[in-house]
């Protein structure tokens, strides 16, 4: 009997969400860079704070570097790990480029809040991008002018919840970035379902 490896399928691997993968791969080299330069990738690149932009023309490249910056491994593979589950079915859904936008928007957004209502601090990491996807990807079932149960309980869990941590927890975590990006997720949710049907 001969073998007939003609019909045997192949497995290959798929660079399938190309904006979440990239955008996982960037961050994960701008960590190992900030850990080889001392600080200096994060303190100069990513991270937003106020500063004088004219004096510092890095501080125009921070309002969308500093999602990329991350204060450690943990706090990388914590935001990672959620982009990476989301990223490919937005990007399914709604296409690359249109993710790609809603990324650089969101970045922008609570870029510019942080630049302006907190002088005194600094921002890095990927969470406002992460609850800008986990909203965005509660929009699945919005059609016909219906708004899914699943985005409602997602908006009142997860932006409830920071509403709550940001009143009544002290801790080193932004969570007005949080809701910025969720709120960054469900007007963009808006916006590129309408744009759909």
């Amino acid at each position: 009997m001969a073998r007939n490896d003609m019909n045997r399928p192949t497995m290959k691997i798929s660079y399938n969400a190309p904006v979440a993968l990239t955008f996982a791969l960037i961050s994960l080299l701008a960590l190992v860079a900030n850990y080889f330069t001392g600080g200096w990738v994060n303190a100069n690149l990513c991270s937003v704070y106020r500063c004088s932009l004219l004096a510092d023309p890095l501080g125009f490249f921070r309002f969308f570097g500093h999602v990329l910056g991350h204060s450690g491994y943990a706090h990388y593979i914590g935001n990672m790990v959620l982009i990476l589950v989301l990223g490919p079915n937005l990007e399914d859904r709604f296409g690359s480029w249109n993710v790609l936008w809603a990324i650089l928007f969101t970045a922008l957004v609570s870029g510019l809040v942080q630049f302006i209502f907190f002088p005194g601090t600094a921002l890095l990491g990927a969470s406002g991008i992460v609850f800008m996807m986990i909203l965005l990807s509660s929009f699945g079932g919005v059609k016909n002018g219906t708004i899914p149960t699943t985005l409602i309980l997602v908006a009142i869990f997860y932006l409830g919840g920071e509403l709550w941590d940001a009143i009544f927890v002290r801790d080193n975590i932004s969570q007005l970035t949080h809701i910025i990006g969720g709120l960054c997720g469900t007007i963009l949710g808006f916006i590129l379902s309408s744009g759909r049907r």
